[in-house]
């Protein structure tokens, strides 16, 4: 870790220098939206660009970073919601509309889940950060996978198809979007049964 720079106070170790990096992207964020610069973050910092190059390849991977940062918030609030339901197939119908529903409303998980700049470093809503995100969502339910049938292996690629119907969701909502008790009545009549067989 470089010893200069950070406006005066030099953070204790690169896991400090990670969260002010991240701390100051969220202000951005907060400030200006997405469109954020490297350059921005480390006149913000009192660093210089190659600092914050550092510990992130480019803007996009700084973005992505914060975003899954702040949405350990909604995935608290997503595991709550989900807390009554055990059944594998009604709490993943419930959890991808929760998860529709809640786009516009909470602007980190919009960006990791939209399209846009969030994405453009990774091939997409399948890459590492988008299955992982994923993953940690259907760890949260209230559900016991392994009792339902459903081992490591398949799991992941629950995770991949319920990341692939929220894609499909965000591109073209419908005409009319789907949205409350028609949206899961399409989930619970095309997704629920392949968790039923």
């Amino acid at each position: 870790m470089r010893t200069h720079g950070w406006s005066g106070t030099t953070p204790a170790d690169d896991t400090e220098a990670v969260e002010r990096i991240i701390a100051a992207a969220r202000t951005a964020i907060e400030r200006s939206g997405a469109d954020f610069t490297m350059a921005e973050i480390a006149r913000d910092l009192g660093v210089t660009r190659q600092t914050v190059y550092r510990y992130f390849a480019n803007a996009d991977a700084l973005l992505t970073a914060t975003a899954l940062t702040e949405t350990g918030r909604f995935l608290d609030v997503l595991a709550a919601h989900l807390d009554h339901l055990t059944d594998p197939a009604e709490a993943v119908v419930e959890g991808i509309a929760y998860t529709l529903e809640s786009l516009t409303a909470d602007k980190y998980l919009g960006l990791l889940l939209t399209p846009g700049r969030a994405g453009a470093s990774s091939p997409g809503i399948t890459s590492d950060t988008a299955l992982t995100f994923g993953r940690s969502i259907l760890e949260r339910f209230a559900v016991d996978w392994a009792a339902a049938g459903i081992d490591d292996r398949r799991l992941d690629e629950l995770v991949e198809h319920m990341l692939r119907i929220v894609q499909s969701f965000v591109l073209d909502p419908g005409r009319p979007p789907r949205q409350g008790a028609d949206l899961r009545t399409y989930l619970t009549t095309w997704v629920a049964p392949a968790l039923r067989t």
